[in-house]
């Protein structure tokens, strides 16, 4: 088994759910850092959402991590704390702002393959 770090990101996400990372095949993925970023000129809310339909779960559910967590002007928002996620092949991970084009989200993953 191969284990691979991989930086994922995405800019200037808006109101709609933006897809940042898709577990590939053959692949399990722990999460282990997801930072939000502020890049407007007022404060917005940002959410990261797991969206999971794999077979071998109790439930395939699409979960808050975080959701409209206050981030102000200028500042960036570290999830996860020293948490870790794991994800299955096809789970996803997206985020969202409540305001248009304000937010840029990096996820630190390992990928195990």
């Amino acid at each position: 088994m191969a284990n691979t770090f991989k930086l994922k990101t995405q800019q200037n996400i808006g109101t709609g759910s933006v897809t940042v990372y898709t577990v590939p095949s053959n692949t399990t993925s722990v999460l282990i850092g997801a930072n939000l970023s502020n890049t407007s000129a007022g404060a917005i809310g940002g959410s990261l959402i797991v969206n999971t339909d794999t077979d071998d779960t109790e439930t395939n559910e699409n979960v808050f991590v975080v959701k409209q967590a206050p981030i102000p002007v200028g500042s960036a928002l570290e999830v996860m704390a020293g948490n870790k996620i794991v994800l299955q092949t096809t789970d996803v991970v997206q985020a969202q702002s409540d305001t248009s084009g304000s937010l840029d989200v990096s996820l630190s993953l390992m990928e195990i393959t």
